[in-house]
């Protein structure tokens, strides 16, 4: 199952070392268990968005997945993709890019010749072949359409997504240089936030999370400091208040840190897919490590 990370500390700018996939294991493990891409994403000081990420496999270098990045931002967005649409190849690399704002997906969405007929002219948006970026694509126009409001355009996309498209999760996380969003719709996947004072429940403690499955690793000595919020695919240390999302909800971080939430799709999917429904590939991709 992919993995989802996004974390805010703004309006601070907070230093951050990733490791992304530095669980030592085998080759025999790599070869069934290593992801199709890893990807981090931030701001540069001017709010120019940073995106590294490759395509992952085990026979593939794994030298960019294992280095520790050490950069600073205000928001992070980090991806361990597992592949259920599109090929092994940069492009269909999670975060993706556009006008500014990064993003990432879980889930699958199909019926992608009907979102494409949707998006019309917005498909020029998509520079890969995956169903995430066109989620993405048509979350953009939403929000254009919006007067800039990326809060109403993806609860405008994600619900024409969820009347008209086979579903089976549309988790995401969206950041801008200040600001976070996140959703989770419906209950297929889970996605927890947290949302941390500063130097956490001792107020002395540097953050420091990792994911179960040895995948993902964030360490932040500013954050001894500075409060944060976090949202993962999962609980990522023992901290009590981690809390998870509501099927439906869309959580907005603002430049303050302060949060929003509510029920941005409050029905069910008009055509939910089962893992049963899903392409061999597809269901892999979505199954819980």
């Amino acid at each position: 199952m992919c993995r989802l990370f996004g974390l805010s500390s703004a309006p601070a700018r907070t230093h951050a070392t990733f490791w992304l996939l530095d669980a030592p294991d085998s080759l025999s493990r790599q070869s069934h268990h290593d992801p199709d891409g890893t990807g981090l994403g931030y701001f540069a000081p001017d709010g120019t968005p940073r995106v590294d990420k490759a395509p992952i496999a085990a026979y593939r270098d794994r030298a960019f997945a294992e280095d520790a990045r050490r950069v600073e931002s205000a928001t992070f967005l980090a991806h361990v993709r597992y592949a259920s649409t599109g090929g092994l190849d940069a492009r269909n690399t999670h975060p993706f890019e556009q006008q500014g704002r990064l993003f990432a997906h879980n889930g699958v969405i199909e019926g992608l010749d009907l979102l494409d007929e949707h998006l019309g002219a917005d498909r020029s948006l998509v520079r890969g072949d995956t169903d995430s970026e066109r989620f993405f694509a048509l979350i953009t126009r939403e929000s254009r359409d919006h007067g800039g409001d990326v809060t109403q355009g993806i609860g405008h996309a994600a619900r024409w997504i969820a009347a008209h498209l086979p579903v089976y999760a549309l988790n995401l996380v969206l950041v801008t240089p200040d600001e976070l969003w996140a959703l989770r719709y419906p209950a297929t996947h889970e996605l927890y936030v947290l949302e941390r004072r500063a130097g956490g429940l001792h107020g002395t403690r540097h953050l420091d999370h990792s994911g179960t499955d040895g995948r993902m690793r964030v360490h932040s000595a500013n954050l001894a400091e500075h409060p944060a919020v976090v949202v993962a695919s999962e609980r990522m240390d023992d901290h009590p208040d981690w809390r998870l999302m509501e099927a439906g909800e869309l959580l907005h971080v603002g430049p303050d840190l302060r949060t929003t939430r509510h029920n941005a799709l409050p029905d069910p999917p008009a055509h939910p897919l089962t893992p049963a429904d899903l392409r061999p590939d597809a269901a892999a991709s979505q199954q819980a490590a």
